[in-house]
């Protein structure tokens, strides 16, 4: 008998150990990581930079509250807002950093109405959830109705802003919703009318950020300036952790007592982050970009014939195959053959693989991945 509510549809495979980019089962088999832990574990298993941080910050204090100064949170802080005029708020995952985003937008502004978009997820808590127009997982829950969804990538959702909102939020990749690049274009243009009306941006990196697409942030590849942005899951590096990035004249509206975490900025978790971010160098970063640009390659010359692939789409590391057969199948035949993969809206194979994983596992994987979606 379990203990556990079953809100989670599990795999039978208990996952154990790893190393690089492979995990290890209970059993001792190997699986090459195609989906990094739901886009976490970015630099693979027991990065050494990582692991001896850890190691020292646990030998001494593990957590003191948000009562006393931080020199680690000040640290990682300013390695994510990079030399820019920015703050951060700290939290404990992607869906908490939404909260604090949504929070403070509406703080700020005075104004309560959010817009969305169709496919987008943003968490699970009752505010981010409210943001995710997915009717199965707002089902029973009466979800914020001060939200309007509106076309991903469409002309009608920047006709449909006007500054009654307090803000907008978008994923430029949406994860969950399919892997669907948001239009260079289209983003500027929404970017531009809706700061030029005062109302907030807000993007959502909690999958596309810490070097997924082969910039820290996604955004900086579409030329825009956000006014809050949101990371978590890579960010630590498989230790929980959420950040909310804003413009420092938002921070009026964020003074002592307007929200709080207590966990959030955990000392073992900092110093994971800190060793993460420093791993993100340029060198790294152009890297992810070049693994990016071979797979896609690989997956669009190999899936010619396969009439099974509708679409391809992503942005760096972070790929989606669109299929006209079931993916459940192809995926536990995956599992099967030793390769571990996601699933998205839209029947989509979703591929976050561990960006440290060399070129020549990431061909062998997805001609694996090819062989098998040619199957189903």
């Amino acid at each position: 008998m379990s203990h556990l509510f079953e809100t989670y549809a599990r795999s039978d495979i208990e996952l154990v150990d790893g190393h690089d980019a492979y995990v290890v089962d209970a059993l001792g088999n190997e699986y090459l990581d195609f989906g990094a832990g739901i886009g976490v574990m970015n630099l693979g298993y027991h990065p050494s930079s990582v692991q001896a941080a850890v190691e020292k910050q646990i030998k001494g204090i593990w957590h003191t509250s948000n009562l006393y100064k931080s020199t680690l949170q000040e640290r990682v802080a300013g390695l994510l807002t990079q030399g820019t005029d920015r703050l951060v708020f700290f939290a404990n995952s992607g869906a908490e950093a939404n909260e604090a985003a949504l929070k403070l937008a509406r703080r700020y502004t005075g104004k309560h109405k959010i817009m969305n978009f169709a496919q987008a997820f943003h968490g699970r808590t009752y505010g981010a959830l409210s943001l995710t127009p997915v009717t199965a997982y707002q089902a029973g829950y009466g979800v914020d109705q001060d939200v309007v969804t509106v076309p991903f990538n469409q002309q009608a959702a920047i006709d449909q802003l006007d500054d009654t909102f307090a803000a907008v939020i978008l994923e430029v990749v949406q994860g969950e919703g399919g892997i669907h690049v948001a239009d260079r274009s289209w983003l500027q243009r929404l970017v531009n009318k809706a700061q030029h009306l005062g109302v907030l941006v807000i993007v959502d990196e909690v999958q596309s950020g810490m070097g997924r697409t082969g910039s820290l942030y996604a955004y900086e590849q579409f030329d825009i300036v956000p006014d809050i942005v949101t990371v978590a899951k890579a960010l630590a590096n498989g230790l929980p952790v959420g950040a909310m990035i804003g413009q420092a004249k938002l921070g009026t509206a964020f003074q002592p007592g307007s929200h709080g975490t207590t966990f959030g900025g955990n000392p073992v978790v900092m110093a994971s982050a800190y060793a993460v971010l420093q791993s993100l160098t340029p060198e790294f970063l152009a890297d992810v970009q070049q693994k990016g640009l071979a797979i896609m390659h690989d997956l669009v010359q190999g899936s010619q014939d396969l009439q099974q692939v509708k679409a391809i789409r992503g942005l760096g590391l972070m790929i989606g195959i669109e299929l006209t057969t079931d993916v459940q199948p192809v995926l536990m035949k995956l599992r099967e053959r030793g390769i571990l993969a996601l699933a998205a809206q839209g029947n989509t194979l979703r591929l976050l693989p561990v960006l440290t994983m060399n070129e020549q596992e990431m061909h062998a994987g997805v001609m694996t991945i090819l062989t098998t979606i040619g199957e189903s």
